[in-house]
């Protein structure tokens, strides 16, 4: 199966000078941990809560001034529409990323989430593995 049928295309998006703040409240609104970041249908980086937190709040900047290309991370690591869902999941578990954005011809065109590929059943052990790698690597408490 292609990320293709598996993506969401309905995406929340912000640009490199959005204010961290608004980006925030996005999130909220939303119920998302992170966005794309796109110049002009160009991705460009992806900001999540923890970069807000992280590179901004813990440094004590003003969320309503700094801008989401201060706090984004830069060149994420992304899949096309045509990458194999298995694949996908590996990367994701080697990566330690929870989400992908897809990208074609330079441009984002969706997101494929860790449930994404859960939903489908021949992908739930690679998803629940991945998920797995990514808790055990990340978990600091």
């Amino acid at each position: 199966m292609k990320i293709r049928e598996l993506m969401s295309t309905d995406i929340v998006t912000c640009t490199p000078g959005t204010p961290v703040m608004e980006v925030a409240k996005h999130m909220k609104k939303n119920d998302i941990g992170s966005i794309p970041v796109v110049d002009n249908h160009r991705l460009v980086g992806m900001i999540t809560d923890r970069d807000i937190v992280i590179r901004c709040i813990a440094l004590g900047l003003d969320p309503n001034t700094t801008k989401a290309q201060d706090c984004m991370t830069k060149n994420p690591i992304t899949v096309t529409p045509e990458t194999d869902a298995h694949e996908a999941a590996n990367l994701m578990a080697s990566e330690q990323i929870r989400r992908l954005p897809v990208v074609e011809n330079g441009n984002l065109v969706g997101i494929c989430a860790l449930g994404d590929l859960a939903v489908v059943d021949i992908h739930v052990n690679e998803a629940g593995d991945a998920l797995s790698e990514i808790s055990e690597q990340s978990h600091l408490h």
